[in-house]
């Protein structure tokens, strides 16, 4: 049978398209393949090995350079701190000079207030304060002296105290306070009292202070006087000397004005003596057993003859006044106040020479003393009487003193 008879050639044409497109069919299948396949994962491999790449790179870089970004972080970080603590620093010290400028006037008002409490007047120098501002001093000097001393007065007063109109000059050019420190009585009104104020009338040069005269007195009557002296003067120094020592007032200026810049200064010629337990001796110490055993020294502090201290310390003196103890002597006294603070110590030796010849030799040598007396005598032996001769050989001269520039 042919494929004619059996019908193949009617099938034949059939059967050889539908191979044609089985064939295109399985083409398209493939290649719808190849696309789907290149779109699901051919892309996310290359990404994710792009990504990876990156990650390492980034690694390698940070260990290649040491991880510098990591220490750029920690100097900016190191520079901002110490830039916070540098501004810190000098915000602290303008509030403590803020602090001290209102711990003084607060002070001034404190003393101001006592003063019209207890009853006495107002001081001219306080009144012209008040009225037209507080003037500003180089020094303050306080001569102690004591109802007895009237001859130790007038041989200082024909030495190195300048006297009425010059004394007002000194004020006003040089910013140098001089007056002598009295309190008053056990009887007010007394004939003691009456002649300091005769005297005073003369003379003009007293400060009158809210206390009562008496050698073991004399600790209250040296808080009392700075308390005072820092109410009626804004000054940079408070000094306190005895009546029976010999100054240079243009050489103690010019020696106070190298220490102008430090807050809390305390001049004087510094020594430590042993506290004496024995009753009856001269500066006997009650106190003793504080300072440990008998046969102790005391702290540093400066001699009684002569030393100063500065504004803030007078202020602290004159706020704290009435919770500060006092010892059985006075420059004790004063150096317990200061044991406890911030308080640079000054130990000039110009400020306690001997009298002739020592002070003589110094002022021939150039090394002009700032004051001078006798150990023995804690003061000039028979200053009333001396007084004159010392200021002749150990004097700065008159001179000295108008021309010199503080």
């Amino acid at each position: 049978m042919t494929w004619k008879s059996r019908g193949g050639f009617e099938s034949a044409p059939k059967s050889s398209v539908s191979k044609k497109w089985t064939i295109l069919f399985c083409i398209g299948c493939f290649c719808a393949g190849m696309l789907f396949s290149d779109r699901m994962w051919t892309v996310p491999e290359v990404k994710e090995v792009s990504r990876g790449m990156g990650a390492e790179d980034e690694k390698l870089k940070l260990i290649a350079e040491g991880c510098e970004p990591v220490s750029k972080v920690i100097k900016r970080e190191a520079g901002d701190i110490l830039g916070v603590v540098s501004r810190t620093h000098h915000a602290i010290q303008t509030l403590d000079k803020t602090i001290s400028n209102l711990e003084m006037e607060l002070a001034a008002a404190r003393a101001a207030q006592e003063s019209i409490i207890n009853g006495s007047p107002i001081s001219d120098d306080l009144k012209i304060d008040e009225s037209s501002g507080r003037r500003k001093y180089l020094m303050v000097v306080g001569i102690n002296t004591a109802f007895s001393s009237r001859k130790r007065r007038d041989s200082v007063r024909a030495t190195w105290m300048p006297q009425g109109d010059k004394r007002k000059k000194l004020e006003e050019e040089k910013g140098i306070v001089m007056r002598f420190v009295i309190g008053h009585s056990a009887s007010p009104g007394g004939i003691l009292d009456r002649a300091i104020e005769a005297e005073d009338k003369k003379h003009g040069d007293f400060l009158r202070l809210e206390h009562v005269e008496g050698y073991l007195e004399l600790s209250a009557k040296t808080k009392i006087y700075f308390a005072t002296a820092v109410a009626l003067w804004d000054a940079d120094f408070y000094v306190k000397v005895d009546d029976d020592v010999h100054v240079n007032i243009a050489t103690l200026g010019a020696t106070l004005v190298r220490h102008r810049s430090k807050p809390r200064l305390y001049i004087g010629c510094m020594k430590s003596g042993p506290v004496l337990a024995q009753k009856g001796v001269r500066y006997h110490e009650p106190e003793y057993w504080k300072f440990g055993e008998e046969g102790n020294k005391y702290f540093r502090h400066a001699t009684g003859q002569l030393y100063a201290i500065s504004r803030d310390l007078a202020s602290y003196v004159a706020i704290n006044q009435h919770m500060l103890h006092r010892y059985a002597n006075e420059d004790v006294s004063l150096g317990s106040w200061f044991i406890g603070l911030d308080v640079e110590h000054i130990d000039d030796r110009r400020l306690c020479c001997g009298t002739q010849p020592d002070c003589e030799w110094k002022a021939q040598a150039g090394n002009m003393c700032v004051a001078s007396f006798d150990w023995s005598c804690s003061g000039i032996c028979k200053s009333s009487e001396r007084m004159k001769e010392v200021h002749r050989r150990c004097g700065e001269g008159e001179n000295a003193l108008w021309s010199a520039v503080f």
